[in-house]
């Protein structure tokens, strides 16, 4: 098991490299002057325009910036804003507030996306399996920022269920309706891949097996047959735990949480490189987090897969 988490920690350094340096590369070709766009529109001396381009190395050319950036980063040190705070400050700020809604979504993915598709998968060809079926595909081909938008509108303005905007409520009252618009594209696909999933294994020789020994339907279906339904449902909540945290972008500016996501949007207009990359340097390590957790638990779900 430790040379198991430690070859995937080692394959993990190609796709922490690979990611920071594509990001710093877009952020490297974006139009304009960072520095010039933090001023708007009052004119920046010269000099002072040399001397911060020469601090925080903007002139130097794309490799070379990144690879300073790659000392820093071995060292822990995410970069500096523009502004001259650390980006390691900034996320440490804002990184609470994408953490609970981030698993404020997945809990609900969790517990309702299972549900419903346990629900479609026992009673298939049925008005339930076709209501989960109808309700689900809506979700899916609705845009994320409509579902909030309407959400916002319906369930905060006009029905005064849950708070408009900001995070003052506190959790969970400030964070129940961001959490379900979040959550409802993957709770959608967990849905549908625990009824696929739960239908396929309810067809198996072994629950066959299980219903002659004269087991009840419900020891079947909950010790037997779901265990292995959630094989690949697990692989895809792992994913999209990482997904929650780093796709609050839209959820976040919506409901004017201040997270990470709103974060990242801001300092993409203004140009801020080392706050972008160091934010998504973070992302991707709870990437690679989320992943090995998964195949940790492919262990417990299924006994014949063992880690070697």
């Amino acid at each position: 098991m430790g040379r198991f988490v430690a070859r995937r920690l080692l394959h993990a350094i190609p796709v922490l490299l690979a990611t920071t340096f594509l990001i710093y590369a877009l952020v490297f070709v974006l139009p304009g002057d960072p520095i010039q766009g933090l001023a708007g529109d009052r004119p920046v001396p010269p000099s002072v325009l040399a001397e911060l381009h020469r601090r925080y190395h903007l002139d130097d050319p794309l490799v070379v910036q990144y690879a300073k950036y790659l000392g820093g980063l071995f060292t822990g040190d995410f970069g500096t804003t523009f502004r001259g705070q650390p980006v390691g400050d900034v996320i440490a700020q804002r990184w609470q507030v994408t953490v609970r809604l981030g698993l404020t979504a997945w809990f609900f993915e969790v517990v309702l996306g299972i549900a419903l598709g346990v629900w479609a998968g026992l009673n298939k060809g049925r008005w339930a399996d076709n209501l989960v079926l109808g309700a689900t595909t809506v979700v899916i081909a609705v845009p994320v920022y409509i579902v909030g938008y309407l959400a916002q509108l319906v369930l905060g303005v006009r029905l005064g269920w849950f708070p408009v905007s900001g995070g003052d409520a506190g959790w969970p009252a400030a964070y129940v309706l961001p959490g379900l618009v979040l959550a409802s594209f993957g709770l959608a696909y967990v849905a549908r891949l625990t009824r696929a999933s739960l239908v396929e294994n309810l067809r198996a020789d072994y629950v066959r097996t299980a219903d002659a020994k004269g087991l009840s339907r419900r020891r079947v279906v909950i010790g037997h047959t779901l265990r292995n339904s959630l094989i690949p449902v697990v692989t895809f909540l792992g994913v999209e735990l990482g997904s929650l945290m780093a796709g609050a972008i839209v959820t976040e500016y919506i409901f004017n949480l201040p997270g990470i996501g709103q974060q990242v949007f801001q300092s993409i207009q203004l140009r801020e490189g080392p706050t972008v990359v160091g934010i998504t340097t973070a992302l991707v390590l709870v990437f690679v987090l989320a992943n090995l957790a998964v195949d940790l638990l492919y262990g417990l779900l299924d006994p014949r897969i063992r880690h070697d």
